[in-house]
């Protein structure tokens, strides 16, 4: 559905969430000592100093150290035991200052009192404060809401931008574009907005990262219920961010963009969507913002025989929710992310189990990858002011170093292939002893249960125990000889062991570096996008294509995080990139602006300099970071600081200007 100029998204704060009025203090000093012991102390620290306005507390010697983390989070950002008993006393202070005061509400912040509570997070690194309050709703200078609207920068001009895709990056896009009033029409394939979250619905689904980094800095939810948010969380999270944001109605369903061709003379591309029924229509757009994500087409591996099988086959991402696994044969192949999840989830149901492993996965320890939000939690989003706010900010920001260290690989290092540098090989012991105790008993299972790749090499997954107990169940059989063929009743192994089963389930991921893949993409002088990459996307920022005028993707090639950042955070920033190309070609009085093939390779070179140094960056890996070129094309190598660094303006230079 399209939207006119007229069509601002009108919103009190940049946050769809967000909520002027707290419930007052009124605990008594006992209890508020136990809230504070149960706290994250620089985030509490952080959000008394907002609602008291008094920073004064926040010492450079009170600062969290940042620690680096190898394996295991440290307790408050690595505050010393002393540092620890002292943010209590302080915290303790400001609690009974707000319940004594009746302090309910803060609004916007003096950008002084800003500066010095970014500074006392971030342990005085100054340049990641822009970054940060791009984050923070209760800054002045928050970055991201646009700061100009179409009607006064394009009155009385026909332009209007096609917006690709409902899922994460597509409401992302569509709420910045809503913003500046720019019209826009967004189209979803699907019939209920969600991508990958409205498609992944198999048992045990949920985030591998903390669920407060997963959110957008316009929509901060305070209340989650759980520390790592189950997949019906994100679908109803995203369907509330648009409807709050009056996006929902704007979605035009069942609407496949299969064909874009670029009229030089017209300065538009002619799209081409198509309906369930087949139906096709051609419209022209200004701009097209493609936001089709990465873990969209599913990878399913071909193996003789496949079509005799007379059991149920289905990939994780096209689960049958009708299918009834209990008591049933089920075998699982893969033993990547969506395996780890559901592997646990059915395990006790089935009747039996085979899962077929061809590498086995590294796993962080995260004990409280299954638990709920604490208690102490709750009360402090209920009656401190903002602190659902402060503490997302403080998730994010330990994540912009992330573990960048221990994947970072040494020259000329000896224990290569297994890992990459002494930091990394103290990792691999590390998790190594971690899998001896879990696999205890099941010497069989341990040696198969060790990965034969550097940590990091890889996606990392979120270790609670529930893997290993899965497959040391009396139910499950470990196969990690191949797949030599299907039969009507099972699977066949290179070694001739025959699996018979009922059910087949593919946990075998996605294509995530085919671009595009089902989408003709025309530009100038009529070249095909997938012909202009032979293989290999690229595009600078990780947003536009040298070729394709106007074109814009969001979560595009080489943004994805891996070992540090927020998702969130790149996603915005390439939506914000794009809605300033907009800008510019409009106040320009241009038809578009084409980026440069020269841009284009600086880019890159820069980004395969940095991946090269990584561990999934090795010569010896393989691994899905790599696209069929052998190039790592879905991995950003450094941190959301340098991604809002190179998104903050359009670069005149980088770009041509179309008349």
């Amino acid at each position: 559905m399209s939207t006119t100029g007229a069509d601002v998204l009108q919103v009190p704060k940049d946050d769809l969430f967000w909520q002027d009025n707290y419930e007052p203090v009124t605990e008594s000093d006992a209890e508020l000592l136990r809230i504070v012991e149960g706290a994250d102390l620089p985030a509490l620290l952080a959000a008394l100093a907002a609602a008291t306005g008094d920073t004064g507390a926040l010492s450079p010697d009170l600062r969290p150290p940042l620690t680096p983390v190898d394996t295991v989070n440290h307790p408050h950002g690595g505050m010393s035991e002393a540092q620890q008993e002292r943010g209590r006393q302080l915290a303790l202070a400001g609690l009974r200052r707000l319940r004594d005061e009746r302090i309910t509400g803060v609004d916007t912040l003096p950008d002084a009192v800003v500066t010095s509570i970014l500074e006392y997070l971030a342990n005085g690194r100054r340049e990641w404060i822009g970054m940060l309050k791009h984050e923070l709703d209760l800054a002045p200078d928050k970055g991201g809401v646009p700061q100009w609207q179409y009607d006064d920068v394009a009155a009385g001009r026909d332009f209007s931008v096609l917006i690709v895709g409902s899922g994460v990056a597509g409401i992302a896009a569509a709420y910045r574009f809503a913003q500046a009033g720019v019209p826009f029409t967004i189209i979803e394939a699907g019939e209920r907005l969600g991508g990958t979250w409205q498609k992944n619905r198999y048992p045990g689904v949920r985030l591998d990262t903390p669920t407060f980094g997963y959110s957008y800095s316009f929509a901060q939810r305070p209340d989650w219920p759980h520390q790592f948010a189950e997949g019906h969380e994100i679908r109803e999270y995203l369907e509330t961010v648009a409807r709050k944001a009056g996006l929902s109605e704007r979605i035009e369903f069942g609407s496949r963009l299969v064909r874009a061709e670029w009229d030089e003379a017209a300065g538009t591309w002619a799209a081409t969507t198509r309906t369930r029924d087949g139906a096709e229509q051609t419209r022209r757009f200004n701009a097209v913002v493609s936001a089709t994500g990465q873990l969209d087409i599913p990878n399913i591996p071909e193996f003789p025989g496949q079509d005799s099988f007379t059991g149920i086959a289905m990939h994780s991402q096209t689960w049958d929710e009708s299918v009834d696994w209990r008591g049933k044969r089920v075998a699982v192949i893969g033993t990547g992310a969506s395996a780890y999840q559901i592997v646990p989830a059915v395990v006790d149901d089935v009747g039996s189990m085979v899962v077929f492993q061809r590498s086995a996965p590294w796993m962080l320890p995260a004990p409280a990858y299954h638990e709920g939000m604490t208690d102490t939690f709750a009360w402090l989003v209920r009656k401190v002011p903002h602190y659902a706010q402060w503490f997302r900010l403080w998730v994010t920001l330990l994540g912009i170093p992330g573990r960048f260290h221990t994947v970072r690989a040494e020259e000329g290092w000896p224990a290569a292939p297994l890992s990459v540098s002494k930091k990394n090989h103290e990792v691999r012991e590390e998790l190594l002893g971690r899998l001896a105790e879990q696999f205890a008993g099941h010497p069989e299972l341990l040696q198969h249960a060790i990965p034969g790749y550097p940590p990091g090499a890889k996606r990392m997954l979120r270790d609670n125990g529930v893997w290993a107990r899965a497959l040391t169940a009396d139910q499950t059989t470990l196969e990690t000889s191949p797949i030599r063929e299907f039969t009507p009743d099972g699977i066949v192994t290179e070694d001739g062991t025959e699996h018979r089963v009922d059910i087949v389930i593919y946990a075998t991921g996605f294509r995530p570096s085919e671009y595009l893949e089902g989408i003709e993409i025309v530009g100038r002088e009529g070249r095909e996008i997938h012909d202009f990459w032979q293989g290999d996307a690229r595009a600078y920022n990780g947003v536009t294509v040298p070729g394709f005028p106007n074109f814009f993707m969001v979560y595009g090639p080489n943004v994805g995080g891996v070992v540090a950042g927020s998702l969130h955070f790149m996603l915005e920033r390439a939506s914000e990139y794009s809605l300033k190309a907009v800008r510019e070609v409009l106040e320009r009085r241009v038809k578009a602006l084409d980026v440069k093939e020269a841009a284009l390779d600086r880019f890159v070179e820069w980004v395969d300099r940095e991946n090269r140094k990584m561990a999934w960056g090795q010569p010896y890996v393989r691994t899905w970071y790599q696209n069929g070129r052998g190039r790592v094309s879905q991995i950003w190598p450094y941190t959301n600081v340098e991604y809002w660094n190179v998104t903050e303006s359009v670069r005149p230079e980088d770009y041509d200007f179309l008349s």
